[in-house]
């Protein structure tokens, strides 16, 4: 545990000298730019669409930053073979594994907290807190795929790639499981086997879609119930992200 916690505390360091605390501020400032701009031209329910744009920079905003950091740090490590350094001392990869994991799970806590915080402007405490946890527990599974993807890839492009294409898949289950159901109820069998390939896109891919969402900021329709099916979710997620990586990790020869 002391190994973990010293390489998750190192990570977090890394985070915080490349600044990435004044990268999500100009975020916020941008998103505030805009949701004055919107105001100035809504004639109604202004305060509904700033919140809507808002919540969908943020959190855009805030995997982005997440994912490209996690990949990009990673790639430092490996160009500067800090990796192969630390594995050459008396430290086990499962440690070093989690212990990334838990510095890039703290990591995620800043850009999450911060756009909560600014949620406050637009949204009621209760709705804005629901909206940070469940940002919070987005951003995890990001950053946990995100560093399976680095590990996988070893290239910063192919591995930023994939994490965003997994995201945005996983934001869009709704739609696969729509187009699923209307391949389903065509006669031919090109059209059964598409809906087929939806369903199991649709069975494998977290529901990111019920994550995060601005209509709660919107209309007050978030509650603390809706809490505890997320959590699972990425626990469940980011055990088997875990278990991937560290079977990846310990077959690589380094």
């Amino acid at each position: 545990m002391r190994q973990i916690r010293s390489i998750a505390f190192y990570t977090l360091l890394e985070a915080v000298r490349n600044r990435m605390v004044w990268l999500i501020g100009v975020v916020a400032l941008i998103a505030v730019g805009l949701s004055g701009f919107v105001d100035s031209l809504a004639v109604t329910e202004s305060r509904q669409m700033q919140a809507a744009l808002v919540a969908a920079l943020a959190r855009f905003a805030a995997v982005f930053i997440v994912a490209t950091f996690v990949v990009t740090s990673m790639a430092r490590e490996f160009n500067d073979k800090a990796l192969e350094l630390l594995l050459a001392l008396s430290l086990p990869r499962a440690a070093y594994l989690f212990g990334k994991l838990l510095g890039y799970g703290a990591i995620a806590l800043l850009p999450a907290v911060l756009f909560g915080a600014l949620m406050l402007l637009y949204a009621a405490p209760l709705q804005a807190a629901i909206w940070t946890v469940s940002l919070v527990c987005e951003l995890w599974i990001v950053a946990g795929f995100g560093l399976l993807c680095i590990l996988t890839f070893k290239n910063v492009m192919a591995a930023l790639s994939a994490a965003m294409t997994f995201y945005l898949g996983a934001r869009s289950v709704s739609a696969f499981v729509l187009l699923a159901q209307g391949q389903a109820s065509e006669a031919g069998a090109s059209q059964r086997v598409i809906g087929g390939v939806f369903d199991t896109l649709a069975a494998v891919l977290p529901r990111l879609d019920e994550f995060t969402r601005s209509d709660w900021l919107v209309h007050n329709s978030g509650s603390w119930g809706n809490l505890p099916a997320i959590v699972l979710q990425t626990l469940l997620c980011m055990a088997l992200i875990g278990g991937v990586a560290l079977f990846d990790l310990y077959r690589k020869n380094i």
